[in-house]
């Protein structure tokens, strides 16, 4: 029997974390890290944001890819909302995807590409996840995987960190839910490592610090920390296992 999955309220994560999360210079290095090894051409291309929340990622991928079809779902019905808002001649449906189903017809195999960026850690089933994306995903689909590495903090496990990972346990992963894996990789080291071991040695007060202790804004030491950190992880880091950005690039087998 299947069983019924926990969420987190990610409604109300985004309503209070978003300020942050769009001054916090880490999803801008993912984002640098998405594009270079989706390795969409000039042809066509259809892109895929498997829990695409607020749409910053898919934004960013239609400013440097105009020519692409570019396709969001999320399981929070306000993420959707306001990344509509943000990428209007994209598509969205909502889905909750760590539960059994097949896609719509239009949407069966339909992306070339794909991206599923800081997901996997907050389901209970990841390898299930991943499992149902693949039936939106056509024969020989390129997906980046994007996951936390390193010790978790209390924001961490404030929105929902289940686990952090390694390479192995990605790469594990892809696998098992039936991915033929080109690579899985650290990166970001050293700045990302130093950033990160900042937040977790904020402690408790890393919520409050993110959340502006419930205004929605950062605080005023985020704000500077955020800035001293953004022209360092613009910077260009090497794929290397020490770092605490853990990313995967996988395929769907061309055949079966």
């Amino acid at each position: 029997m299947h069983e019924t999955a926990v969420h987190d309220d990610w409604d109300q994560h985004w309503l209070g974390i978003a300020d942050c999360t769009s001054r916090n210079p880490a999803p801008a290095m993912r984002r640098r890290l998405v594009r270079a090894l989706l390795g969409i051409g000039r042809g066509p291309a259809r892109i895929l944001d498997i829990g695409c929340g607020q749409g910053d990622m898919l934004a960013d991928l239609r400013r440097h890819h105009p020519q692409a079809e570019v396709c969001g779902t999320d399981f929070s019905r306000y993420g959707i909302e306001v990344a509509r808002g943000k990428v209007a001649s994209a598509r969205f449906f909502q889905r909750d995807l760590t539960a059994p189903g097949d896609p719509e017809p239009e949407w069966v195999r339909w992306a070339t590409h794909a991206v599923c960026s800081e997901v996997l850690e907050h389901v209970d089933d990841p390898v299930g996840l991943l499992v149902n994306a693949r039936g939106y995903l056509a024969r020989g689909c390129r997906l980046v995987v994007t996951v936390p590495g390193g010790p978790m903090s209390r924001l961490d496990s404030h929105i929902g960190h289940r686990r952090h990972y390694t390479p192995a346990s990605l790469r594990e992963e892809l696998v098992a839910a039936g991915f033929e894996v080109e690579r899985a990789t650290g990166a970001g080291f050293p700045f990302f490592n130093l950033f990160r071991a900042l937040v977790v040695l904020r402690g408790d007060r890393i919520v409050s610090d993110a959340d502006g202790g419930g205004t929605g804004a950062p605080s005023l030491l985020a704000r500077i920390a955020m800035g001293v950190f953004t022209p360092l992880l613009a910077t260009p880091m090497p794929s290397n296992r020490l770092g605490w950005q853990v990313v995967g690039v996988a395929r769907v087998p061309e055949t079966g």
